[in-house]
């Protein structure tokens, strides 16, 4: 159909009511999802029928036990991966790493390789599964890497498994990496998260050991819930906004949000649940365990969610879930939204980061079992995490701040920027008896009578849910849901490791040196959980934590409250940061800052796009039709004043009304652009702060008058997509 350039809402809405796809894109896989599974991975149970035996052990023992890589294994590795690859149509590899862009990279090299006679052959060395060099200058390195300092390096990760990405005109092998430098430091998310897991892990066995396990690694265990929104491709391309900053910029509340509670879980769409059979479909060809999907509390906004797995495989899933959504979306006519905010005064988006650890004989450490009061070793490490939340809760909030999650945080569905911990009233009654000193009983969680006879009793968990907790245990885990949408859970894993491995490390060598001494260990750690739950007590909250009580009590109990990411980051570089992630190896002084710097110019470019987007948009597109709204409103008028007519005085006050806020609407956008001009001196963090308490309030005075105009411009003028248009036209 022909396409209004000068409404581009109009034709979106008439191209949206056209679709006749409505999930008839691709016919129903003949194939079993559970033979889909894993199709695309380069598997252990692929590596074992193709590997010979002594190489796959050795292969398998760097994978499950740590051990390092032979080098000679390399090399048999690449030819069956190789081989395996190109059976499925793959005819280029490519190094994939995560790199502090918050996405993942690739650089894609052909498998073929010409012969002296003509022809070629298909060739994969070990040292290409090994090594790979892409350009280190070209992303962000926090001063780590100049332009003229280019070479960096990609490292094979075989914790991850290779897999293959299928496009319709061949597939192509991935192989999970870390990305660092020429000098050995870190460029990615990736490298510090193994770190922290092995400080975890070390830490961690100390304890088993004191417990007679014979246990000898342990990993840490995440599965994130991913939330996401899904609006029309159409309304997306007509939102300047949407396409560059990933947020509204504009946008008046719509007659209806959620306010009917009538979205979460309701019944999906058609048109979103063809997309979502599809995104599942390519995920289980990829390895991933998505388990979970259903709509969430704003309209338009869905959430998909897999079960546990390793920490590292987890993250590297998780942006396989994001890059799979965006792309299968496509499909469908639909855009995927990660933004934490994408419309104002509706339900943000998270991603909670369900947390535990789990020793390589298969026992949850952080499962209470029957009787978690007299279980000593899982109370142990329930008072780590506790410890070890309440000493570094300000490193918490660190590794959720960034400028999107700044618009989410303490909103709707979202925890507030007060890190603390809920644990249920079970717990919490075992852990005030702990520190009371005295023996301990648990509270039994009976039963659930419903009161409707046909319906079975259930059995009550001895403990409620908490949905404004940042930090809550949830029966085995524990449920980090001040996490952003958009961002890697590297981060908030890293952090989560390496603070809890500090926590175990301590404990551990307390214990040790009881042991050593000769005391009783059992007394000991009696005395030891007493003395380290009344330091740590203060972080524990069962309440809401929405509430401007808690947030009065919180700062009666000296809790940090860093309100937005300008604020947080600092703690990321400050002595005891620096110490605790120095003795841990996760992250040099010098990485640390380089982060610190990347994240406070990534703050700043964020806000300086979204500034001028919101400058664009308010001169290009709103002035311009309240301009002609208002023209057509003074043409009426001066046609009754010509006939003769009085002028009605609600007709005359709505010109005037509309004089006024295209006024407002101007001297705000003058103000803006003035602020944009000018550029004050100082350091990044100077800059961080200037574009918070500066950029940020005339942004938010121009949208101001933007969304007032919105209510009065007649509606065949408006150019950009409503919120009941975007939120509610499937």
């Amino acid at each position: 159909m022909p396409y209004d350039h000068d409404n581009a809402r109009q034709s979106a809405i008439e191209a949206i009511t056209s679709w006749t796809n409505l999930g008839r894109r691709a016919p129903k896989s003949a194939t079993p999802f559970t033979q889909l599974f894993g199709m695309n991975v380069f598997s252990d149970d692929v590596m074992r029928a193709r590997l010979p035996e002594n190489v796959y052990r050795m292969l398998r023992n760097t994978v499950k036990k740590g051990e390092p890589l032979d080098p000679c294994v390399a090399d048999v590795v690449a030819t069956a991966m190789k081989d395996w690859a190109m059976e499925r149509g793959a005819t280029h590899f490519t190094h994939w790493f995560q790199p502090m862009t918050g996405l993942t990279a690739e650089k894609h090299d052909s498998f073929l390789s010409p012969t002296e006679n003509g022809s070629a052959i298909a060739e994969f060395s070990g040292s290409e599964l090994v090594r790979g060099e892409p350009d280190a200058s070209s992303f962000p390195s926090g001063g780590i890497r100049s332009t003229f300092e280019a070479r960096g390096y990609t490292a094979w990760d075989p914790t991850s498994p290779a897999f293959i990405l299928d496009n319709p005109n061949g597939t192509t092998l991935c192989i999970p990496t870390a990305f660092c430098s020429w000098t050995g430091e870190a460029l990615d998310k990736k490298t510090p998260l193994l770190r922290s897991v092995e400080a975890l892990s070390t830490q961690a066995v100390r304890i088993l050991k004191l417990f007679g396990s014979t246990a000898t690694r342990v990993a840490p265990t995440a599965g994130a819930e991913q939330e996401y929104f899904l609006i029309d491709k159409n309304f997306y391309y007509a939102r300047p906004d949407l396409i560059n900053a990933g947020r509204t910029l504009f946008g008046a509340k719509p007659p209806k949000g959620q306010e009917m509670e009538d979205h979460y879980f309701g019944s999906i769409p058609e048109r979103v649940l063809a997309c979502m059979f599809e995104t599942e479909t390519e995920l289980y060809k990829l390895g991933v365990p998505v388990k979970t999907r259903h709509n969430e509390v704003s309209p338009a906004q869905y959430e998909i969610a897999p079960v546990f797995e390793s920490a590292n495989v987890a993250t590297d899933h998780n942006m396989l879930i994001m890059e799979t959504l965006k792309r299968v979306a496509d499909r469908y006519g639909l855009q995927v939204l990660l933004h934490e905010k994408p419309f104002a005064g509706v339900n943000g988006s998270g991603k909670h980061v369900n947390w535990s650890m789990a020793d390589d004989l298969g026992n949850n450490l952080l499962k209470p079992g029957a009787t978690p009061h007299g279980n000593a070793q899982f109370l142990i490490f329930l008072t780590a995490v506790i410890r070890a939340v309440a000493k570094h809760g300000d490193l918490l909030r660190v590794a959720v701040a960034h400028a999107g999650n700044d618009h989410r945080l303490g909103a709707n569905e979202a925890p507030p920027a007060i890190i603390s911990i809920f644990l249920g009233e079970m717990l919490e009654d075992i852990v005030d008896q702990i520190a009371k000193g005295g023996a301990t009983t648990a509270k039994a969680g009976g039963e659930l009578k419903i009161g409707v006879s046909t319906l079975p009793i259930l059995p009550r968990d001895p403990g409620d849910r908490n949905r404004t907790s940042p930090f809550a245990f949830t029966g085995n885990k524990f449920e980090f849901r001040a996490c952003g949408s958009a961002q890697s859970i590297s981060g908030p894993i890293i952090v989560v490791n390496t603070v809890v491995a500090e926590s175990l490390d301590f404990l551990a060598t307390e214990l040790e040196n009881a042991v050593a001494a000769g005391k009783d260990l059992n007394s000991e750690i009696q005395t030891l959980l007493q003395a380290a739950i009344k330091e740590s007590r203060h972080i524990i909250f069962n309440g809401d934590n929405y509430s401007e009580a808690w947030h009065a009590e919180a700062e009666r109990r000296g809790l940090p409250n860093r309100r937005s990411t300008v604020d947080s980051l600092p703690d990321f570089i400050s002595p005891k940061s620096t110490a605790l992630f120095n003795k841990y190896g996760v992250f040099s002084e010098r990485e640390l800052h380089s982060r610190f710097e990347i994240f406070l110019e990534n703050y700043r470019k964020t806000l300086t796009v979204e500034s001028y987007l919101t400058l664009q948009i308010a001169n290009r597109m709103i002035l311009p039709a309240a301009l002609r709204y208002q023209g057509e409103v003074a043409d009426s008028l001066a046609k009754l004043k010509a006939a003769g007519l009085s002028v009605p005085k609600n007709q005359s006050a709505l010109l005037d009304e509309l004089v006024a806020l295209v006024d407002d609407l101007q001297a705000a956008s003058d103000k803006l652009a003035e602020i944009l001009e000018e550029h004050p001196a100082g350091t990044a963090l100077d800059h961080a702060k200037h574009s918070r308490d500066v950029v940020i309030p005339a942004m938010n005075a121009v949208r101001a008058a933007g969304d007032k105009l919105e209510g009065l411009v007649a509606s065949d003028l408006w150019p950009l997509p409503t919120y009941q248009e975007m939120l509610f036209i499937k």
